[in-house]
């Protein structure tokens, strides 16, 4: 028989299947009086919002759908529609074997097995997928799985004892999940639209669902790049690393309040998703992104402890360390900020920066130091795109400088000749 390894995290399901992958976010889409889920139904939750659940997976119950979707009664038909589908495009595996996340609560893996036993597969063995994932990368101290969902975001503690990876606890971050991180990103990339082009993306449908399609390639070159532009309708904005960064904070304070204070042997380990997120590296110092078929390999490596035929299934949350770690992605450090600001938009008059210092007011002056054009003196009240200036912070073109509550706006901006 042939064995499917499924990872249910609703921001990416996955699974594979004979050498191929099918990957589906849990979106499900009506159409007619049926359901596309995955990609394709993402592709439509801004232009046909009414016809779009995205809380199935988060949400499974056999409670009635609030507001109603479809023939669906409940989560549970959109969770059973979509596994199918899942089945279908990965060539019909006759077994899986599922890792789901520590957020499911018992009732829920109870009523997934059920589901399961409806579909055209047997479920052969169940794994927390954070052990899974830690039992590759456990160096003796205290192991943390930062997992990003739809809804929420989950912090995993595990531990190593006598060669095993052990769940310590789960603990749920709400409002941290990727539909609300991607909100305040694609909020912020919005105001620079309306700051530079007066053309704001979000007034219609169709212009704000490209807006959302383009962002995960803009969060790709800001890897590289300390800013990047988008080209929304003919309309283009640029946006820089720096000012997305405010997007993630309520994640990085949640999440760095949960684990604490890291000792030396500790870890961060973080889904490959989560690291497009601007700022991630730099909140978390002792972090390795995982690489994306981290999932198969641990899988594939327990599976013959994992899969348990003709019995109930036991859910598994230790497993053995692996005798070979596999090394984690290298996180390179984030680009320093690339500023080629010439002048000080304010009032209408633009003023050449100087780089021994330009007064700004009380008590505030924009210089260029080594590192970039900085703030120095009184920058208590100072804010730079809405946000409190941080010291040390480098600036770019396009920020917007605030000194004191009655100060004027001021744009760095480039002049060319």
């Amino acid at each position: 028989m042939s064995i499917g390894l499924l990872d249910l995290n609703d921001s990416n399901v996955q699974l594979w299947h004979q050498g191929a992958v099918v990957q589906s976010p849990g979106y499900a889409l009506l159409q007619d009086k049926s359901y596309l889920f995955g990609a394709p139904a993402r592709a439509a939750a801004r232009l046909q919002p009414r016809d779009i659940n995205t809380r199935f997976w988060w949400q499974l119950s056999t409670e009635i759908l609030q507001p109603a979707l479809g023939p669906a009664r409940h989560t549970g038909d959109l969770v059973h529609a979509h596994l199918k589908q899942l089945h279908a495009q990965a060539n019909n595996p006759d077994e899986l074997l599922l890792a789901v996340s520590g957020s499911m609560q018992h009732e829920q893996l109870a009523l997934l097995l059920g589901i399961v036993e409806q579909c055209p597969f047997d479920a052969v063995g169940l794994v927390n997928r954070s052990v899974a994932l830690g039992s590759l990368y456990s160096r003796g101290g205290r192991l943390f799985h930062l997992e990003i969902q739809l809804h929420q975001a989950l912090i995993s503690q595990l531990a190593e004892r006598d060669g095993q990876v052990e769940l310590q606890r789960t603990v749920p971050l709400p409002g941290c999940g990727l539909l609300q991180l991607q909100e305040r990103l694609v909020e912020v990339i919005s105001a620079e639209f309306v700051r530079q082009t007066r053309f704001d993306p979000r007034r219609k449908a169709a212009t704000e669902q490209q807006l959302y399609d383009e962002l995960p390639a803009a969060l790709r070159a800001l890897h590289t790049s300390a800013e990047t532009n988008l080209d929304i309708n003919g309309y283009q904005a640029r946006v820089g690393t720096e000012q997305l960064r405010v997007a993630g904070k309520r994640l990085f304070d949640s999440a760095g309040d949960t684990i604490g204070i890291l000792r030396p042997d500790d870890r961060v380990i973080a889904d490959p998703l989560t690291a497009l997120l601007p700022g991630l590296t730099s909140a978390f110092q002792q972090l390795d992104v995982l690489k994306p078929d981290d999932m198969q390999r641990a899988l594939q490596l327990h599976e013959s402890r994992l899969v348990q035929r003709g019995q109930a299934l036991s859910f598994f949350t230790a497993l053995p360390c692996a005798e070979t770690r596999i090394e984690p992605v290298a996180t390179p450090p984030p680009p320093k900020p690339v500023c080629n600001a010439t002048h000080l938009l304010s009032r209408h008059v633009a003023q050449p920066l100087l780089a021994a210092g330009t007064p700004l007011e009380d008590g505030c002056e924009l210089y260029r130091s080594g590192e970039g054009w900085q703030l120095r003196g009184a920058t208590s009240g100072a804010t730079v795109n809405g946000t409190p200036y941080q010291p040390g912070q480098v600036l770019v073109t396009g920020d917007t400088i605030v000194v004191g509550k009655a100060g004027a706006a001021a744009v760095l901006i480039e002049v060319r000749a």
